[in-house]
C-alpha cells in the first residue's frame, strides 16, 4: 500500500476534480505493475496498473489500491466492471471513497462477483491524500488553506524601500509547490496593487495552472498587474463585495476542490473570524517586526475557547525558518456548525 501511495503523489495537483489514486499488483509478494490517475479524463489507477501487467492476471496476484475502485460511468467505465473482467480474486482497497454515489458499493460489488476484498490499510495516509477533494465532494466546498510567510511577533510588515521578504528564499520555495498542488489562489485587493504577484505554479512539470481569484470591494484594479495581462489572464476571477464565504461556494461549484490563501492580513483575518480555514501552513522568520499589519487580524476571540485551536500540528525547520502545519478545529464548547 505504500507503494500505491507513492504512485498516487505522482499526480498531486493535477487531477481535479478528481481525487489521487494509486495503485499496485502483487504476485509472490513482488509488485509486478504500477499505475496511477494523471488526471480526470485519463484512464483510472486501477486499469492502467493491469494495463501496464500487460498479461492475464493469474489467481494469486492481489490489487492494491489507495481508494476504493468507483462503480459508477462518468468519463471512464466503472473500474469496478474491469476488475472483476481481469478476473482478480484479492483486491486491497486503502480507504472507502466518501462520494455518495461510490461509498462502499464498489466494495459491495467485488464482494458479490467472488472476490476477497480487505479495506482499511494505511487508511489515514489514503485518506489524507484526497482531503481536498473528501471535503469537496460532501459539502460542495472547497479545502481551505491558510498560507503566509511572517515575523515572530505575527507581522506582514515591511518597512517602506526594504526587501518584500520576511522569511528565507528556501522557505519561498517551500512554499511555491503548494501553489502545484491547490485548484485556486485567494488574495486581496491590496495585495495586488502592492506586490504585483503572479500567483503561478512554475514548475516544468506543470499541466495546468490554478485560478487565482482576487477580493475587492471597490473593484479599482491595476489593469497592467500581472494578473491580467500575462498569458495566464484568462484564469484571473475578479469577485467584488462578496463575502469569503459566498466566494468559496462559487469557487466550489466551478469544480475548485482547493483553494490557497495568501493574502493579505485583511483576507486571512476574515477567513479566521468566519471559521473557513481547514488547515494552516505558516512560515516564520526570525524578526520582530512591529507594525500595524497583523497577519490574521480582527475582532479576535472574546475568550480563549472561542479561539481556533489547532490538531495534527507539525513543525519543521527550514534554515532559520520555521514551517508549522495544522488543521483547524472547535473547541466541544464550540462545534463547527
Amino acid at each position: 500500500m505504500r507503494a500505491a501511495l507513492k504512485e498516487a503523489r505522482r499526480a498531486l495537483g493535477q487531477t481535479s476534480p478528481n481525487p489521487v489514486v494509486g495503485a499496485v499488483l502483487v504476485i509472490d509478494n513482488r509488485i509486478v505493475a504500477k499505475g496511477h490517475h494523471r488526471q480526470a479524463g485519463c484512464l483510472h489507477a486501477e486499469i492502467v496498473c493491469l494495463r501496464d501487467f500487460g498479461n492475464a492476471v493469474p489467481a494469486a496476484a492481489t490489487l492494491y489500491v489507495t481508494l476504493e475502485p468507483c462503480s459508477t460511468t462518468g468519463r471512464t467505465s466503472p473500474c469496478t466492471d474491469e476488475i472483476i473482467k481481469a478476473g482478480l480474486k484479492t483486491v486491497v482497497i486503502g480507504t472507502v471513497d466518501v462520494n455518495p454515489r461510490h461509498a462502499g458499493r464498489g466494495v459491495t460489488l467485488l464482494r458479490g462477483a467472488g472476490i476477497k476484498v480487505r479495506v482499511g490499510v494505511l487508511t489515514e495516509e489514503c485518506t489524507s491524500l484526497n482531503e481536498a477533494f473528501n471535503k469537496w465532494i460532501v459539502t460542495g466546498r472547497p479545502f481551505v488553506i491558510a498560507k503566509c510567510g511572517m515575523s515572530l511577533d505575527g507581522r506582514l510588515t515591511r518597512r517602506p524601500g526594504e526587501s518584500r521578504w520576511i522569511t528565507s528564499a528556501a522557505a519561498r520555495r517551500h512554499a511555491h509547490t503548494l501553489r502545484a498542488q491547490v485548484d485556486a489562489i485567494v488574495v486581496g485587493a491590496a495585495t495586488v496593487r502592492i506586490d504585483n504577484p503572479r500567483l503561478t505554479a512554475r514548475s516544468a512539470q506543470q499541466a495546468r495552472q490554478p485560478w487565482r481569484v482576487v477580493l475587492t470591494r471597490s473593484g479599482k484594479l491595476p489593469r497592467r498587474a500581472h494578473l491580467f495581462s500575462d498569458r495566464f489572464a484568462e484564469r484571473t476571477l475578479v469577485y467584488r463585495g462578496k463575502s469569503l464565504r459566498t466566494v468559496l461556494t462559487d469557487l466550489g461549484k466551478r469544480n475548485v476542490t482547493s483553494v490557497l490563501l495568501e493574502g493579505g492580513g485583511e483576507v486571512l483575518g476574515q477567513a479566521l473570524e468566519a471559521r473557513l480555514i481547514d488547515k494552516v501552513q505558516l512560515y516564520v522568520g526570525p524578526i520582530l517586526t512591529g507594525g500595524p499589519v497583523v497577519a490574521f487580524p480582527g475582532r479576535g476571540a472574546d475568550v480563549t475557547q472561542n479561539a481556533v485551536y489547532l490538531d495534527r500540528i507539525a513543525y519543521q525547520r527550514l534554515g532559520q525558518n520555521v514551517y508549522i502545519t495544522g488543521y483547524s478545529r472547535f473547541s466541544e464548547r464550540h462545534p463547527a456548525a
